[in-house]
């Protein structure tokens, strides 16, 4: 008995999350960190740029569009990235063009070239988002994987909550260039601590894959045009003709991919064979689903605060933080206990707390008590992270330790396809009731009731995760495995 606790004790010390792997996770969650903190203050500031440059909304929105699309680009390189150069290599490369990008664009003389200096930044964003994600999940392993995804996922997690009030404050009361200029002092200590802390070069026997060229001709373009199509629908309709022809060019590119990743020789850009493994497709079946709900909640909750009753957008954006309080302190708790009960308890007890809080916004009006919406925001927001680090979790615990970076970039992906149908479906709902002569606050109940049945689905779909974690698998943390010398060295 004394034997068998003595050896859960140090195999629970063993699952830890220790001093090197900890300061890993800081230094890459403050690199991501900044770029979602800058998406969600640029998509703030779209009226003062539009006021600034003298450019209709419609182009200056391109600011926010140009880099979204220009990030679905990057992605599915960056895992092929990952493998052939390392990821110190590819994150500072990350690193740098989004801080450069940053500074191009607060030195912007016009639309155009603020545009083309977002590509820049997207660049940059595509190859950090997943770099950051498998270089952590190598470091952790299976065992910690949950409490590593928890740690990082707090702060990324807060960054679309506390983008729009930094936005608002910026736009209140700082020139517009602030909205770009606030990312250099971050980017600049981001990649001193880089230097200094991200390993170096790649696992040992990672296969070094050639460049699989059509495969990026595939797969970028595609995701780019789904991407676009889906974004134009939110205002245009699914019927337009831009929005059918993005549509369309996307699903052939994305066709013509499946085919390509199926039948070449040669090692995939993302390998979807992946999703032969049952945990992994229903993890990233989760995580679809849960990029539609999330920001769709995102975007649904400040607009009622701005069109039902009447707030500012700072007001808006500050109502919503506590939806990220409540993240914060359910996504610690959901990772510790994903390591030792798994997705499959903990994602649909989550679905259900976000379907049972959301009710409370299909019933508001404008004379609804803030208080009781913001509580119910804080417990959505728990609810939120019962879910999204123990699905994270548990996709890197179903695939081989070599597939990290392909398994990433398909996540990736689907997550921000899963992100851009959310936000379109709420859209085009609250378009059409309002056409249909509804007052705001029954279009915006309309909208919440889809999104609680989508909650719902996400409940059900929970199930189909992972149970308890296996036991141990042997697999090491490259951190705390790395010899002594090796330490110095890169010190």
């Amino acid at each position: 008995m004394d034997a068998d606790a003595g050896t859960e004790a140090g195999a629970d010390a063993g699952d830890r999350i220790d001093g090197p792997l900890a300061r890993l996770i800081g230094v890459m969650v403050l690199g991501g960190f900044m770029a979602l903190l800058d998406a969600t203050i640029v998509n703030v500031g779209i009226g003062t740029l539009s006021r600034h440059f003298h450019a209709p909304l419609d182009t200056i929105e391109w600011t926010a569009s140009a880099y979204m699309l220009t990030l679905a680009a990057a992605i599915p390189v960056s895992g092929w990235a990952v493998d052939r150069y390392g990821g110190r290599a590819v994150w500072l490369a990350g690193l740098a063009l989004f801080t450069c990008g940053s500074l191009l664009c607060a030195l912007a003389w016009a639309p155009g070239a603020l545009i083309g200096f977002r590509v820049v930044q997207g660049i940059g964003g595509g190859l950090m988002e997943p770099t950051m994600l498998t270089v952590l999940a190598r470091a952790a392993g299976p065992r910690r994987a949950g409490r590593m995804m928890a740690l990082m996922s707090i702060p990324m997690t807060l960054g679309p909550i506390l983008g729009p009030v930094a936005g608002g404050l910026i736009n209140e009361y700082l020139p517009w260039q602030w909205m770009f200029l606030v990312n250099l002092p971050v980017g600049a200590v981001a990649i001193a601590l880089a230097v200094r802390t991200v390993p170096a070069g790649v696992p040992d026997g990672t296969e070094r894959k050639p460049f699989d060229v059509l495969g990026v001709l595939l797969l970028s373009p595609g995701s780019v045009a789904v991407m676009y199509g889906l974004s134009q629908a939110a205002t245009a309709g699914f019927g337009a003709p831009r929005v059918v022809a993005g549509l369309v060019l996307g699903a052939a590119l994305l066709l013509g991919y499946v085919l390509h990743a199926l039948r070449t020789p040669v090692p995939p850009l993302v390998d979807l064979r992946l999703l032969a493994l049952r945990p992994y497709a229903a993890s990233v079946a989760v995580m679809t689903l849960v990029g539609g709900v999330l920001f769709a909640l995102l975007f649904l909750v400040p607009l009622y605060y701005q069109q039902v009753r009447g707030h500012g957008a700072l007001a808006a954006g500050l109502l919503l933080v506590p939806q990220g309080a409540g993240a914060f302190l359910g996504m610690p708790i959901a990772g510790r206990l994903s390591d030792r009960i798994g997705a499959r308890a903990l994602v649909p007890a989550g679905g259900a707390v976000v379907a049972l809080t959301t009710l409370a916004y299909t019933q508001a009006d404008t004379g609804a008590s803030l208080v009781w919406l913001g509580a119910c925001s804080a417990v959505c927001g728990f609810g939120l992270g019962l879910i999204g680090a123990p699905t994270m979790a548990s996709v890197y615990r179903s695939v081989p330790a070599e597939s990290t970076p392909s398994a990433t970039g398909t996540l990736y992906v689907l997550n921000q396809i899963g992100a851009a149908l959310g936000i379109t479906v709420v859209t085009l709902l609250l378009q059409h009731r309002v056409s249909g002569g509804a007052t705001p606050a029954e279009a915006f109940g309309t909208a919440f009731w889809w999104m609680v049945a989508a909650a719902s689905v996400l409940l059900l779909a929970g199930f189909s995760l992972p149970g308890r974690p296996a036991a141990a698998s042997g697999i090491s943390s490259p951190v705390a495995d790395e010899p002594e010398r090796t330490r110095a060295d890169r010190r």
